[in-house]
């Protein structure tokens, strides 16, 4: 069984990503997959209301498959009530941040406290460079401030961070903070060395699908895992964060 906690329908490629997305679940035997729509770097309100309605669709006709995650741009005045419509009226299951403002800006702070009544994971970007850092590009240094004033959130961290060896250590001792491996940039080692650090418990598979999966796949596969472990990153951990029943602390 595997559940991916991080997949993505483009603005403007509904039918090309739905393919891929659900190849993969027929040719990896995926179970459960959680999507958000994503575009431009900086979405206006018009942009975040199509790609959010995409993922509802695409739930709507994938049931038991797709699950969503309502994208949000903590700079737009109503984004509070695109979160209430997303997990309210449209059913989804978590809230998505990108680029457009760094996770631990104040302006997301009411997105974070609405989470925690609804008791839902918020999927948070995060990568560091050493090039080409993006102006509002969170990093596990952001995540790690976010987590500390809200430790009843839910936070999974994307990408270990964009560097594991700078992510995991920022966020290590925030025991509400998840992680995923997802995107093209990781080696096995990788996953080694985040579960010798964190555990297998705070760990989930991810694969930023359409961009890539067998990756991600392999990355597991090769690692120095135990069949316990394996089943903790590819779904146990993931029925967890996203149980409305189980709040931290």
């Amino acid at each position: 069984m595997i559940i991916d906690v991080h997949t993505h329908l483009w603005g403007g490629q509904y039918e090309e990503s739905k393919s891929t997305l659900l190849r993969a679940c027929d040719v990896f035997g995926l179970s459960k997959l959680y999507v958000s729509g994503l575009k431009e770097h900086y979405p206006d309100p018009d942009e975040i209301a199509r790609l959010n309605a995409d993922v509802h669709r695409l739930m709507t006709e994938c049931p038991g498959i797709v699950e969503g995650y309502c994208y949000v741009n903590p700079a737009h005045d109503n984004a509070l009530d695109v979160l209430k419509r997303g997990i309210e009226q449209y059913g989804m299951s978590g809230m998505k941040l990108w680029v457009a403002t760094f996770c631990d800006d104040p302006r997301v702070f009411p997105l974070v406290e609405q989470c925690i009544d609804y008791n839902v994971p918020i999927l948070i970007h995060s990568f560091y460079k050493t090039v080409g850092q993006l102006p509002y590009e969170s990093t596990g240094v952001h995540v790690a401030n976010l987590a500390r004033r809200y430790p009843n959130a839910k936070l999974l961290m994307a990408h270990f961070g964009g560097n594991c060896y700078h992510g995991i250590k920022a966020v290590r001792g925030c025991r509400n903070v998840w992680h995923d491996f997802s995107g093209t940039m990781f080696r096995r080692d990788d996953v080694d060395y985040a579960v010798e650090r964190l555990g297998a418990d705070r760990i989930v598979f991810g694969s930023d699908m359409p961009i890539t999966f067998a990756v991600n796949y392999g990355q597991v596969e090769e690692a120095n895992l135990t069949p316990e472990q394996k089943e903790r990153i590819y779904w146990k951990n993931a029925l967890e964060l996203f149980d409305r029943k189980y709040r931290i602390g």
